[in-house]
């Protein structure tokens, strides 16, 4: 999706093997390659690589929001990188801050499951299915959010599983597709 600061988002539930520790800690994927989100869109392996190196370099950090608000910031991701998978982040939310106490609190209950990443596409091709191949990308932002557009990533407390919750799944699909259409109109 293109908004008017030139910024793409996209939407993934945390993926398997993300997890929350002692209420704070998150860690897991916030990316997967190869994989076509609702949007028609598949990130390439690599195409985070120059962004993660660009930012290293600068002593900056990708930033953890809360619904892509910038005026939200909700924690810290402490280590952000890529593995023959997708996109791995693991980072605190900060207990001190109202938003981020209550970020725990929504995905220890289960009510928020989401991750979308915010980046600028550096480097895309289309295949011959219409399918947007994402090669390089900037990357900006991971935020916890609400309804995610990659069914497959999302953020589990301590013992839930991926599988319980497909109606959560396909509702998210539900609310991205009216989402879409009403961008269209």
């Amino acid at each position: 999706m293109e908004f008017a600061t030139g910024l793409d988002r996209k939407f993934a539930r945390f993926g398997d093997g993300l997890s929350v520790h002692d209420g704070t800690v998150i860690e897991g994927y916030a990316s997967l390659f190869g994989t076509k989100d609702q949007g028609g869109d598949i990130v390439e392996k690599g195409a985070y690589a120059a962004s993660l190196k660009a930012l290293a370099s600068s002593g900056r950090r990708v930033k953890m929001l809360w619904q892509h608000d910038t005026a939200q910031p909700i924690g810290t991701w402490d280590d952000v990188r890529e593995d023959a998978k997708g996109l791995w982040v693991r980072g605190r939310l900060l207990d001190d801050v109202a938003r981020g106490r209550e970020a725990a609190s929504l995905i220890e209950a289960g009510a928020i499951d989401g991750l979308s990443i915010g980046y600028r596409t550096v480097k895309a091709t289309k295949d011959g299915k219409g399918q947007r191949l994402l090669k390089e990308l900037e990357l900006w932002e991971v935020s916890l959010v609400t309804f995610p557009m990659l069914p497959s990533a999302r953020v589990a407390a301590k013992g839930e599983t991926p599988e319980s919750d497909q109606t959560l799944r396909e509702l998210a699909a539900a609310f991205e597709d009216a989402r879409q259409e009403l961008a269209r109109t």
